[in-house]
């Protein structure tokens, strides 16, 4: 069973599938810090609102207090409809989805095409001149 394993875990699929997710998340990571840290701040500076991770709506206030975060609100009870989250959460994979796609372009475009087709050698004189007969032969009427 082990040898089974040991088969099955250094087949290439299996070891390009890990390398794969290794960079996948790492790739991941810095998408998230370009959205977080770039795309954020200036969709926030577009719409003139500080922080979308903070935007919410309360549900329900059992103490009838106002809360500064959705943080703040969720650790004092209240049910909170964090709207703000999701926009983030929509932005962060559309940059995914962006980036991804540049990526899996580019390496699509990386890879060598295969070389066009030969174009046919010229026809010698020999077969210039077995074409002309055959032209000839079925120009001339059966007898």
């Amino acid at each position: 069973m082990l040898k089974e394993f040991r088969e099955f875990a250094i087949k290439g699929n299996m070891v390009d599938m890990a390398v794969g997710i290794i960079i996948g998340a790492a790739f991941g990571a810095v998408v998230q810090s370009l959205v977080d840290n770039v795309f954020m701040p200036l969709i926030a500076a577009a719409v003139g609102a500080p922080d979308f991770s903070n935007l919410f709506v309360l549900l329900r206030n059992p103490k009838g207090e106002t809360y500064a975060t959705v943080k703040a609100a969720r650790d004092a009870g209240a049910v909170v409809l964090a709207y703000g989250v999701f926009i983030n959460t929509i932005v962060t994979f559309l940059g995914v989805a962006v980036a991804t796609f540049m990526l899996v372009k580019g390496i699509n475009e990386m890879r060598r095409t295969p070389p066009p087709a030969a174009t046919p050698p010229a026809p010698t004189a020999q077969e210039k001149l077995l074409m002309e007969i055959r032209d000839i032969l079925k120009r001339t009427p059966a007898r």
